[in-house]
């Protein structure tokens, strides 16, 4: 019994680069028209930023507190920690004694960092 190895040419992929080259000329194409036949009536209105239909007031570079931030980056830190409880919640009884150990441990381990995270005092507002 002899193997066949079934070796590519470049001919293989011809209609591939024929479909990206027509598809990347119906984009340019498509852009440079809407471009040519589109309105351009520009005003004071017109180029104004809009947001949830409320009016702009100042900067909008307006510096938050760290606090947000940081709070916000512990909240997805945690977060995605929790994720991976579900699954091991969902395999409980197939994991036996050695699944809950683990699952242990990994709560240990977390626990021990929003001590560590409370002790620091960043949870704190002032």
């Amino acid at each position: 019994m002899t193997l066949t190895v079934l070796l590519s040419s470049p001919a293989d992929y011809l209609p591939v680069a024929i479909m990206f080259v027509v598809a990347m000329g119906f984009v340019l194409t498509t852009i440079f028209v809407t471009h040519l036949l589109g309105p351009n009536r520009k005003s004071k209105i017109k180029l104004d930023s809009f947001e949830c239909g409320i009016e702009s007031k100042d900067n909008a570079r307006v510096p938050f507190s760290i606090k947000y931030f940081l709070i916000a980056i512990l909240f997805v830190l945690f977060d995605v920690e929790i994720i991976f409880m579900y699954p091991w919640a969902v395999n409980f009884l197939d994991m036996g004694m050695e699944g809950f150990l683990k699952m242990l441990i990994f709560l240990g381990l977390l626990f021990n960092r929003l001590l560590y995270i409370l002790k620091k005092g960043a949870l704190k507002w002032e």
